[in-house]
């Protein structure tokens, strides 16, 4: 059997791996398939991807692209969520902030440097008309229960992460969403180390036969909805929300969203060069 270690964000978006993983459809296959949480999100996981501590990733669109330009030996095999990410920006309940202007300038959380929650700061600075050098400023907390502390004890002003993943924190009044800032591309994408991919091409494409065959009926298992708010401890109109929102991808990555991410990177200068499409993505 063959061992495969693949890592993700424990959220809802990522609930049909637990459901395949659960019916054994890989051990059926002969595969050993070993689900990691990544709490710290895309930068933890380019780290663990560099390091050969997994081997896969369902991960950020923007976050693996700028990681692979910088030279991770990984190539993205897929798209896994077609649907743009809505990014909740957030405050402490209690703050003065009432608006986005007034976030201008002040200490935006991130989970680490590279990471979605970094760059899409940025991609909120330039949709706003911020100066990118002067308007923008970082805390690094880790994760979302680092960013609750950190905007509860005022060592940050605000914080962007997931909207329905954030919800139960406005919902109980720790945080108040002042707005939110969708992503202009496919949310997440699967990528592969280029070791593993190389040597194991064929179990790959098993893998995502395996997962593709869940996504493309994902909305029409019976009380998916209850499922989902009963798994991530969200309200059930907020999941049936997110649900008609959100939109499950089979296809490979094209060159024209490549290139466009790549594009909105260099114009933000959070990438230094632009890398060929075939050095970024791999049709398997």
């Amino acid at each position: 059997m063959k061992t495969v270690k693949i890592g993700g964000v424990p959220e809802h978006f990522n609930l049909a791996w637990y459901l395949t993983l659960k019916n054994g459809e890989y051990k059926d296959e002969d595969i050993n398939l070993r689900w990691q949480d990544y709490h710290g999100g895309t930068g933890a996981m380019t780290e663990a991807l560099r390091n050969g501590d997994i081997d896969m990733a369902v991960i950020l669109t923007e976050g693996i692209v700028k990681d692979i330009a910088e030279g991770n030996p990984s190539k993205i095999v897929q798209v896994f969520v077609e649907t743009p990410l809505i990014w909740g920006i957030h405050v402490a309940n209690g703050s003065e902030f009432k608006s986005i202007e007034d976030l201008k300038g002040k200490r935006c959380a991130i989970s680490r440097y590279g990471s979605g929650s970094h760059l899409m700061a940025y991609i909120n600075a330039e949709n706003n008309g911020w100066d990118l050098e002067t308007d923008l400023k970082f805390e690094v907390v880790q994760d979302l229960e680092g960013a609750v502390k950190a905007l509860s004890n005022g060592d940050a002003d605000y914080f962007m992460w997931e909207k329905f993943m954030t919800k139960p924190h406005v919902d109980s009044g720790v945080f108040r969403r002042v707005a939110n800032c969708p992503t202009p591309w496919p949310c997440f994408v699967i990528a592969v180390r280029n070791e593993f991919l190389e040597a194991n091409e064929n179990i790959v494409k098993i893998i995502l036969e395996i997962i593709n065959n869940t996504t493309i009926d994902f909305k029409d298992i019976p009380s998916i909805d209850r499922m989902i708010a009963n798994r991530y401890a969200l309200e059930l109109e907020d999941v049936q929300e997110w649900l008609s929102l959100t939109e499950w991808s089979q296809r490979h990555l094209d060159e024209s969203t490549v290139t466009k991410v790549q594009q909105k990177l260099l114009k933000l200068d959070i990438l230094s060069k632009q890398l060929p499409y075939k050095q970024i993505v791999k049709n398997i």
